[in-house]
């Protein structure tokens, strides 16, 4: 199916590696001029050339704290210059994988809480904030988020899950802000999700519990329907059908791309 994403531009944050290179990738494969964000410009500039030489697309990288309102607007404002004075596709990625505080109560510290709000719930909404005025003006534009399945269940971290749940509620407020000017807005929860950083951590966890890399990943595996870890590329595959114009019917909603994992129903 043609997505309709030729011509289309996209800014995708958190997009130097991980999920978020991964839609950069998809998203320039389908003909959209991309811009990445992230704090780190070495990694920044090294994976915008490999996707521009891999997709024969422009792709181009611009470091952002998005922790910082004005960074952000400074940002946004160079992605809509490199992007020909559009922005098309806003997709809110960028985020310390799997949160800060984690452990017991006694452990968690209100820092950590408070730094991954900052930089998951703030940062995406200063995005949505400065990107919606050129979405506004073109009378089209899709915004997808990506939160994490921790938003559904309790798995021993606290910001995490803390952080995704709000992002729900985010979601639907953007999209009934933003839904009469043309853009859409949806939320992308992943699961356990192979990546270039799941390789070594998953190494590490094995080695801690005495088993073999191959067990624990079918352990992993074992807790989802399909009974595999999903790839980045397919998460991307998501991401970029709700970035389409295909997905004018989908707005406020919520989808996990986990593979199936856990039992819980969801109305």
């Amino acid at each position: 199916m043609d997505l309709e994403l030729a011509g289309k531009t996209a800014l995708v944050t958190g997009g130097s590696r991980g999920i978020g290179k991964a839609v950069a990738r998809e998203l320039a494969s389908s003909g959209c001029a991309v811009v990445i964000c992230a704090r780190n410009a070495e990694a920044l500039a090294l994976t915008a050339r490999e996707l521009s030489e891999e997709t024969g697309q422009p792709v181009t990288g611009i470091t952002a704290d998005l922790t910082s309102t004005e960074d952000v607007e400074r940002m946004v404002k160079e992605a809509a210059r490199a992007l020909g004075g559009r922005i098309d596709i806003l997709v809110n990625n960028a985020a310390a994988p799997g949160g800060i505080a984690r452990g017991p109560l006694a452990g968690i510290r209100d820092e950590d809480v408070l730094a991954d709000l900052n930089t998951k719930v703030m940062g995406y909404l200063r995005c949505a904030r400065a990107v919606a005025p050129y979405m506004q003006r073109q009378g089209w534009g899709r915004i997808v988020n990506v939160g994490g399945l921790s938003a559904r269940r309790s798995a021993g971290n606290l910001s995490a899950g803390v952080r995704n749940a709000g992002l729900v509620n985010m979601t639907k407020y953007l999209a009934d802000e933003l839904g009469p000017y043309g853009v859409n807005v949806n939320l992308v929860h992943p699961g356990t999700t192979r990546t270039e950083r799941s390789g070594p951590m998953h190494a590490e966890q094995a080695r801690k519990e005495g088993v073999s890399v191959e067990a624990l990943e079918k352990r992993i595996a074992g807790a989802n329907s399909t009974k595999r870890i999903v790839d980045a590329r397919e998460v991307a595959y998501v991401v970029a059908f709700l970035a389409s114009p295909r997905a004018i019917a989908v707005s406020g909603e919520v989808l996990a791309a986990s593979g199936g994992a856990g039992q819980a129903v969801f109305h």
